[in-house]
């Protein structure tokens, strides 16, 4: 089990558009295994390889019982963008905001051996597939909030006690996102 610690928001790596995937090597491998002990450890329902300092396009997710990982994905949304649901995220532990996001998504990429994989998900695997492909373009998900709710966010995380820290591994309590942070 390889744990990585988890940037926080505020470090530029969140802010950077990831790679593609070229090589599907031991490496790659090594960072999907990573990237689950680390989402699995923190809880979280996905995880996206920048929040670890990797620039490379790789997200895991675990949501209502499935573990899975994506590499290289490129995501068809349902016409229907104005679903808010409560969003949290491991990069801003312990907060979540109403967050706007498609209802369905299909998802379509690679496994970390090279075969293509498209993978249907509604409800909170839609969104976690949102979320973690906006993780993969640099994107938060403070981004997609109208701006008055993203003015009362950025209020929230100015007072969080980890605003300004270094990326420790942090542990979240639980909250909307059946305890876990996307």
């Amino acid at each position: 089990m390889a744990i990585q610690p988890i940037r926080l928001f505020g470090d530029p790596v969140l802010r950077t558009p990831a790679e593609p995937v070229v090589d599907f090597d031991k490496e790659l491998r090594k960072l999907v295994k990573d990237l689950t002990d680390t989402m699995m450890d923190a809880p979280g329902a996905g995880l996206a390889a920048p929040q670890i300092g990797v620039g490379l396009q790789v997200f895991t997710y675990y949501i209502d019982e499935q573990l899975g990982h994506l590499i290289n994905p490129d995501l068809d949304l349902s016409a229907d963008l104005d679903e808010e649901g409560e969003e949290g995220c491991l990069s801003f532990p312990g907060l979540s905001f109403p967050t706007p996001r498609a209802i369905t998504a299909v998802a379509k990429g690679f496994t970390m051996y090279g075969e293509p994989v498209t993978i249907e998900g509604t409800d909170l695997m839609a969104r976690c597939f949102q979320h973690e492909t906006d993780h993969l373009n640099g994107v938060l998900f403070i981004d997609r909030m109208d701006v008055k709710q993203r003015k009362l966010a950025m209020k929230a995380i100015r007072e969080a006690e980890w605003s300004g820290m270094s990326a420790p591994v942090v542990k979240l309590s639980p909250h909307a996102t059946q305890g876990r942070a996307i």
